[in-house]
């Protein structure tokens, strides 16, 4: 297995910043690379370093004689005014290329609906990225380097692209680095990650969730080492401070020890944490929705004859294709938009909050600073047993203090999406709607915005094409097709069944691609990724389950010791409630233990 591209002791700085030190790593052939990190730490930049977009400040970057390279940046490159069919193909003749079926599968997925003579001028922002990704998958290439490419797709988009790469090259053949904050598209195409922090490129083994266990156990394992570097420097200081008496002065080695170790002192990693704050109460109705339709004026019916009960509790993912109407769905649920016939009823003790795809609420605040946003909010939450201000809470979650200084139109995308979903929660809400919360989110970020949905007592409902998200935070998912919601039991994998059937009248595109041996590769546990997700879905329930209900013995074992010893009716029925309970705890406990036994959870 040979090396296609390598990288020579690279290093790079941006004003202000220092990215890459000193950096040597390559590209074998063969390889399909997940690169992660949190905003900011350089993988956009290592993208453009490989590609040969960018110089790299110090170092060398050696591309293996004859070999091509395709690279599909964050934003494009295609002139306004070319045609669709010359952004993706240039001067290739159409023969050429309209007869390899190959080719033709990738057409119709991406840009089927397009007028391939229409121009570039005149398409949206995700119409310009699909144009986009389909010029690099449309040509043959050694190595290919994608920057965000699951931007503007939807889950079924998302999950062809997957496919497509998995079986766009022969086993031990061409190369992938594709950049992406979409855990559940990583862990289906790489078989190796890169972490970029702190200025250097750290491989790790597997997909991403391989990665995750192998980070968890190297953070073990330097925490490990951390706690006995400390022991040894708490007893060098103690016996400096704390030596005999009679001597005048410590011996020499002692005290360079001791500032050795001091000096020795390694960087800790950025902490990104935010317990849950409070909420306010909710009330047994939530939403209501009866024979709901909605129509746009002069267009076609979005939302036709909804009905549905959201409850107290409930958390809700919502599926559907883009332009099926799932914003135009949230907006009626929260009565942002009155529908053209039928009823929305909204509990009188609902307070939503509210995170839009686009970020409305903070585009209005552009000219604002990061600091007068907070200050909007009361001075102090309780979060975690301790008193907080909005600015600490804002640190928790990745912020610098001298970016709260900054202009909200000067922020990052990642910066906005996470004062955005602070402010929303500063609101103490009790039903938390987001849609899209996802976009823009490093990888940790995600987690600690999980980890935040993972405790939310309200009621949740979300939109998302980020898969990994929405079956980890949600309970229940819901598909909208052809403008009626439909209950999918079976998640994400049956609403793109469904998805499929519908389609399945269309004439099918046969490709001269290798087929993939299955669906997913299973990882070292022995399952493969869609059993692992399910799992992790259910153990994530069970463990929400157990927590809601780990009081409610105690409270019941004191209701029946207030009832009247003479009153053995309800004696029995305080017992039988109390045995329910005990009972239901036991089978949640037991399959809390068998679910964390097979995913390897200690």
């Amino acid at each position: 297995m040979g090396i296609l591209i390598g990288l020579e002791r690279v290093g790079h700085e941006w004003p202000g910043k220092r990215v890459l030190d000193d950096q040597t790593i390559g590209i074998n052939e063969g390889e399909r690379i997940g690169i992660v990190g949190r905003n900011g730490d350089g993988k956009s930049t290592l993208l453009e370093i490989v590609g040969h977009v960018l110089e790299p400040d110090a170092g060398t970057v050696t591309w293996r004689r004859g070999i091509t390279v395709g690279y599909l940046g964050q934003a494009d490159d295609l002139d306004d005014g070319d045609p669709v069919r010359r952004a993706i193909f240039g001067d290739v003749p159409e023969y050429t290329w309209a007869s390899d079926a190959r080719i033709r599968a990738i057409l119709d997925e991406l840009v089927g609906d397009l007028d391939l003579d229409g121009l570039v001028g005149e398409l949206s922002g995700g119409q310009r990225r699909r144009v986009d990704l389909c010029r690099v998958l449309c040509h043959t290439w050694d190595v290919i380097l994608m920057d965000e490419p699951t931007n503007h797709l939807d889950l079924a988009a998302i999950e062809w692209l997957a496919g497509h790469l998995r079986r766009r090259w022969p086993a031990g053949e061409g190369a992938l680095l594709v950049v992406t904050h979409d855990r559940w598209f990583l862990d289906e195409v790489c078989e190796h990650m890169w972490e970029v922090h702190d200025r250097r490129i750290e491989p790790f083994e597997g997909g991403y969730s391989a990665y995750i266990q192998q980070r968890v156990e190297r953070e073990r394992q330097a925490a490990v080492m951390e706690e006995r570097r400390q022991n040894t420097l708490r007893k060098e200081l103690n016996w400096l401070a704390h030596g005999a008496k009679a001597r005048t002065s410590k011996p020499r080695f002692r005290v360079e020890a001791a500032r050795a170790l001091i000096a020795n002192d390694p960087p800790l990693r950025n902490p990104l944490e935010l317990k849950r704050l409070a909420v306010s109460r909710l009330g047994k109705q939530v939403i209501e929705m009866k024979d709901v339709s909605f129509t746009y004026a002069n267009g076609p019916r979005v939302i036709d004859g909804v009905n549905w009960i959201i409850g107290p509790g409930d958390r809700y993912g919502i599926l559907g294709a883009n332009g099926a109407g799932k914003s135009t769905l949230l907006a009626l649920m929260t009565g942002a938009l009155v529908p053209t016939s039928g009823s929305v009823k909204i509990g009188a003790s609902v307070h939503f909050g509210f995170m839009s795809q686009h970020l409305d609420a903070l585009d209005e605040k552009g000219d604002w600073r990061v600091l007068e946003v907070l200050g909007r909010y009361k001075r102090s939450y309780l979060v975690g047993g301790k008193m907080q201000s909005p600015t600490q809470l804002i640190e928790r979650l990745g912020f610098e203090q001298l970016e709260l200084q900054n202009f909200i139109k000067g922020l990052s995308g990642g910066q906005r999406r996470r004062l955005a979903l602070l402010c929303v929660i500063l609101e103490e809400p009790n039903v938390l709607v987001l849609d899209e919360p996802g976009n823009d989110l490093d990888t940790d970020m995600l987690a600690v915005m999980e980890d935040i949905l993972d405790s939310w007592p309200g009621t949740l409902l979300v939109v998302s094409h980020d898969r990994y998200l929405m079956e980890r935070v949600t309970d229940d998912q819901f598909a909208l097709l052809d403008g009626h919601v439909r209950h999918v039991p079976g998640g994400v994998d049956e609403y793109l069944r469904l998805l499929g059937e519908k389609g399945s009248d269309a004439e099918p595109v046969t490709t001269n691609e290798p087929q993939a041996d299955g669906p997913s590769r299973p990882i070292e546990s022995g399952l493969s990724n869609q059993e692992r997700r399910e799992l992790k879905k259910r153990f994530d329930a069970v463990s929400r389950r157990l927590e809601k209900t780990a009081g409610e013995p105690e409270r019941l074992r004191a209701d029946m010791a207030s009832v009247d010893a003479s009153d053995y009716a309800a004696l029995m029925a305080a017992q039988e409630a109390l045995d329910a309970c005990l009972a239901e705890r036991e089978a949640l406990e037991d399959e809390w233990l068998e679910l964390s036994d097979r995913l390897g959870i200690e």
